[in-house]
């Protein structure tokens, strides 16, 4: 288990502007994706827990050992960290072979232990038609896989992986995610894995911290932060909803009911604690959670009518972007039977609204 707080701030200069990284947080065994678009802290806390920044102040402990502590003055190099750390540009020496590689990584270990290891590791990650080669004479997918081998092969007690899946295609990053599936099955090291892919989130991440500015706004498994983001701000990182202006009408905690304003329509929805009524907030609703279909006469109950603006072809099906700001994800059978209308109504799911 691995026990951060870490404070570091950079003072600002004439061409940036002041930057303070400020966090707590606690990852167990499996792997805990640190989330947040570019600029929030996620490489600087990694750099941080491997030893190359110094914080300001705070401590990082890694099970039972002291890596950092600044009251008490102790600041282990990065090489006794026992932290294996993959870089997003893999950082493999370009004269050695990925056999080459893996040997210097365990140089200190016995002959005949290093040979079985770097072996072993071979076989593990499946480099065995690659190991005398270059890194520039490889795939994305085979530096990747060699850097994570390096990165394992001295046994560290954490994984720090660096947006590892960066600039990768997609049969790539199902490489990728199989390996990460290797290693929470093989070695049951805990991974701290930096992304801004909700995506990636999803397929391998247990624990998910959500970073913002240097601060963590809101931690938690990926589905329940997607269900049930903290606030405008995450919702707005999480970039998966329609966010839209709202007030708050009617309120009645004993039935479980409201009523909220969207533009000129009001829409039923359950009782929202920590409101009253007249608050002006924010609806959240996610795409697949809205129902489009053709207009009927007048709307009916918790819809609203729309003209269609825009459609985008996603491989799941076909995003359709309304008036008001409203998109919904439809099938793409249900697309075709209707492509040639531009007045369309959604219907918004009465327990599945939530306001921010």
């Amino acid at each position: 288990m691995i026990q951060a707080r870490i404070r570091k701030t950079f003072p600002a200069r004439p061409d940036s502007a002041e930057f303070s990284l400020d966090l707590e947080f606690k990852a167990e065994a499996g792997v805990t994706v640190l989330f947040g678009p570019s600029g929030s802290g996620k490489t600087l806390t990694l750099d941080s827990i491997a030893g190359f920044v110094r914080p300001d102040e705070g401590r990082v402990m890694l099970d039972d050992q002291i890596l950092f502590d600044g009251a008490a003055h102790v600041n282990l190099a990065p090489q006794r960290r026992n932290c294996g750390y993959v870089f997003q540009n893999y950082a493999l020496f370009p004269h050695m072979t990925l056999r080459e590689n893996l040997e210097f990584a365990v140089e200190k270990r016995p002959r005949l232990e290093r040979h079985r290891r770097v072996n072993e590791m071979i076989e593990r990650f499946r480099l065995q038609d690659a190991a005398g080669r270059r890194p520039h004479e490889v795939s994305g997918g085979q530096r990747q896989r060699c850097s994570i081998a390096r990165a394992l092969i001295g046994s560290p007690r954490v994984l720090l992986l660096d947006e590892p899946t960066q600039g990768l295609d997609a049969p790539l990053r199902a490489e990728f995610y199989e390996a990460i599936q290797r290693v929470r099955t093989d070695f049951k090291t805990p991974v701290l894995l930096v992304t801004h892919d909700l995506d990636e989130c999803f397929e391998i991440g247990e624990e998910m911290l959500v970073l913002r500015e240097g601060r963590i706004v809101q931690s938690g498994s990926p589905r329940k932060i997607l269900d049930q983001p903290a606030n405008l701000d995450v919702a707005r990182l999480l970039g998966k909803f329609n966010l839209l202006a709202a007030e708050i009408r009617a309120l009645d905690p004993g039935r479980n009911s409201s009523r909220v304003q969207v533009g000129g329509y009001e829409l039923d929805g359950p009782y929202f604690p920590g409101h009253l009524r007249g608050d002006r907030v924010t609806l959240c609703v996610r795409p697949e959670q809205l129902r489009a279909c053709s207009p009927n006469g007048r709307p009916g109950a918790n819809q609203i009518p729309v003209d269609l603006e825009r459609v985008i072809e996603k491989p799941e099906g076909v995003r359709l972007e309304f008036s008001g700001g409203i998109a919904v994800s439809v099938s793409r059978a249900d697309y075709e039977a209707r492509r040639d209308e531009r007045r369309w109504m959604v219907e918004f799911p009465r327990d599945l609204l939530r306001v921010l």
